[in-house]
């Protein structure tokens, strides 16, 4: 989680393996990633798995946890209480110390969904994001709430299927 970057681990290549594997008949024409290591090596082996393009989209960089970086989820709740309970329970309503605010990740992914549907009119393309930046995906792309983003940390090599067109709320905003 955060904007560390670090490669993937063991668990993290047989995740992107089992996760090619999966993806093998869904007919992707090209894998966009953030621009981190580990969401670039997944992208690679993915694309490499399906013969595919591999790009790199600036805005999908993780979600900034300014002085939360590095550190244990256990550390920041039992440094900061608080705060750690309403990110806990309300995201949006929290900027990490020294960090960014949920809204402004929400407004980098709008304008990058926004952009890429308007370039790639239809297909099926793969998005590589990394968590916690991937269950605010999620979240905005199936119109719900955004839930506990310290649960996120889990979410690490599952991946969805949404359709998403240029009528859908996140495009049109």
């Amino acid at each position: 989680m955060g904007r560390l970057d670090i490669p993937l681990s063991e668990l993290g290549s047989a995740q992107v393996t089992q996760t090619a594997g999966e993806l093998a008949e869904m007919e992707i024409e090209c894998i966009y990633s953030a621009p981190c290591s580990s969401a670039t090596e997944s992208a690679e082996a993915i694309a490499a798995s399906l013969g595919v393009k591999t790009k790199t989209i600036t805005a999908l960089l993780n979600l900034d946890p300014g002085l939360w970086q590095g550190k244990l989820i256990d550390e920041v709740k039992s440094q900061s209480p608080k705060i750690y309970k309403r990110w806990q329970d309300q995201p949006e309503t929290i900027c990490p110390p020294d960090g960014e605010m949920v809204e402004d990740a929400k407004e980098r992914l709008r304008e990058a969904v926004s952009k890429l549907c308007r370039k790639k009119k239809a297909g099926v393309v793969g998005l590589v994001v990394p968590e916690p930046l991937a269950s605010v995906l999620c979240a905005m792309l199936k119109q719900e709430d955004i839930g506990d983003l310290w649960e996120a940390e889990g979410n690490c090599g599952i991946w969805e299927s949404f359709e998403v067109t240029s009528t859908h709320p996140l495009v049109s905003q």
